[in-house]
């Protein structure tokens, strides 16, 4: 298997781990310091297999542009007070948690 089929493999597995979940049931993640954020304008599959790759050129790029990264105090009680349903996938150890556009 070659290095594109690998990806386009693990892009899929992703993909079927990834469920929405409503913010109230991750805040346990949260409090451990494994909840990472995810803008909505990027693919939360890509950001996943990214991460997998350990790609950290990519990765830094996502958080000095703000689109990456821990989750703030200030997002996680604006998402328990709205009870918002969130798109979330596990690299471990990280769940990664996106809210998509409305």
């Amino acid at each position: 298997m070659n290095n594109s089929e690998l990806r386009a493999v693990n892009r899929a597995k992703l993909v079927l781990e990834t469920a929405q979940m409503p913010w109230r049931e991750m805040q346990r993640y949260f409090a451990s310091g494994v909840a990472l954020y995810v803008a909505p304008d990027l693919d939360l599959v890509e950001v996943a297999l990214v991460m997998s790759e350990d790609n950290a050129t990519q990765i830094q790029q996502w958080m000095a542009a703000g689109q990456f990264g821990k989750v703030k105090d200030e997002q996680a009680a604006d998402w328990h007070q709205g009870d918002v349903m969130l798109w979330s996938v596990v690299v471990s150890p990280w769940v990664l948690v996106q809210q998509r556009k409305s």
